[in-house]
């Protein structure tokens, strides 16, 4: 099956500017397709300096939901923004004033990521942090989602009006054009040799993740030891992530725990994991059936765990997907509005991430409804909820409302 590769590059323009990241997009761009992504064939889509967060965002989220396997090759610059202190990926028009609204905030990776099988999305990373950033990275990890295999490196302050190269991943790419491609983890430690010969140490590495790290979180740090010994630097173990901050969108249900299965559905082994099932489902145009395998999780998380539930809610916000999939634009943008509203009912803060992604999704929906008549009989309840969470986007009420006049007026 054909492969998916994403190669973005992303960093402020002007005196913010912590890392030459387009620089290395000539040098992956003349490895082949086939050999980035490690399949036979591939398609490769390229992200240069971009300006808005949402352009980013559509790539991303057409590249996860395409099938076969996805490689990401991420380099850039990491931010905290000041309201929610929360990780985002710098872009061409970000400052440290404004990272909340022009940078890509790094939970989208895990939020656009989820519902792909485990196994099949592998996240290379060369990124650098302001002095900020770095300190609250060393303490929590960075997140990248359950079943989400990642390699990389985060480097340091690089020193005042300095700008750094990005040495890993052009190390990766050196590396993948010399001929071959070895083992994702022999390749990581092939490059962090690399740049180790040349003086670089002291970065947060970035190693495992995926189904097979511990706790499932995502990848966890480990400090790259100095040169030393035959083979040029020295590796300790990743040690797990941190538990996911609270305001983190649920991942799947914690499966450290047994849990039933729904009436009538086998959970035999590992290749029954609902959500590969669900994948399948999807990628074969079986939509119906992926939703009723959802729905029927969904009301088994209901019975154990209760309405406004992590589980449930990570349900409902399977199925809301599901309904994009199919093309039911109504059915998806109803769904995360009721996501949405549980999550308010539940006491969560109308900024929180997952409480502003939940009514970004339903608004993007929204306009995507080509029956006038459904999408004019929806707005003023999305109205309603874009006035208790306004979210990032500066003028998002506004936007709702001029376009619910729009279709009052044609009725």
């Amino acid at each position: 099956m054909p492969g998916t590769v994403l190669l973005l590059a992303a960093s402020p323009v002007g005196k913010g500017c912590l890392v030459d990241a387009a620089s290395v997009l000539p040098v992956l761009a003349a490895v082949p397709p086939a050999v980035l992504a490690g399949t036979d064939t591939a398609n490769v889509v390229e992200l240069a300096d971009p300006l808005e967060p949402q352009a980013v965002l559509t790539r991303l989220r057409a590249a996860a939901a395409a099938p076969g396997p996805l490689t990401m090759f991420v380099t850039g610059q990491l931010q905290l923004d000041r309201k929610q202190r929360l990780p985002h990926l710098a872009l061409a028009r970000t400052t440290p004033s404004t990272v909340r609204y022009t940078g890509f905030p790094w939970h989208w990776f895990r939020e656009e990521l989820r519902l792909r099988s485990a196994g099949t999305t592998t996240l290379l990373v060369d990124l650098h942090a302001d002095a900020e950033t770095w300190a609250w990275l060393r303490g929590r990890g960075l997140e990248c989602g359950p079943g989400v295999t990642v390699y990389g490196r985060v480097a340091p302050p690089a020193g005042r009006r300095r700008v750094a190269a990005p040495t890993y991943m052009k190390a990766v790419a050196t590396v993948l054009r010399s001929g071959g491609r070895p083992e994702l983890e022999q390749l990581h430690q092939m490059a962090l040799a690399r740049i180790a010969g040349e003086g670089e140490v002291g970065d947060l590495v970035l190693w495992g993740g995926g189904a097979g790290a511990a706790g499932g979180a995502g990848a966890g740090f480990a400090p790259a030891a100095g040169a030393g010994g035959g083979s040029g630097v020295g590796f300790a173990p990743a040690t797990p992530s941190l538990p996911v901050p609270e305001g983190f969108a649920p991942g799947p249900p914690d499966r450290s725990r047994p849990q039933a299965p729904p009436q009538g559905v086998s959970a035999d082994g590992p290749e029954d994991d609902p959500h590969a099932l669900i994948t399948a489902a999807v990628q074969a145009g079986d939509h119906p059936a992926a939703d009723a395998l959802a729905a029927r999780w969904e009301h088994a998380a209901l019975l154990a765990h209760g309405a406004g539930s992590a589980e449930v809610l990570h349900w409902s916000e399977v199925r809301a997907d599901l309904a994009m999939f199919a093309g039911d634009a109504e059915r998806s943008c109803r769904t995360w509005m009721a996501v949405a509203a549980a999550r308010l009912a539940a006491g969560q803060p109308a900024d929180a991430v997952p409480v502003e992604a939940a009514v970004d999704r339903a608004h993007h929906q929204w306009g995507r409804i080509t029956d006038r008549g459904r999408a004019r009989d929806l707005g003023p309840a999305l109205a309603e909820l874009r006035g208790r969470v306004p979210g990032r986007r500066q003028g998002a009420l506004d936007h709702v409302r001029e376009q619910l006049r729009h279709l009052q007026t044609q009725s």
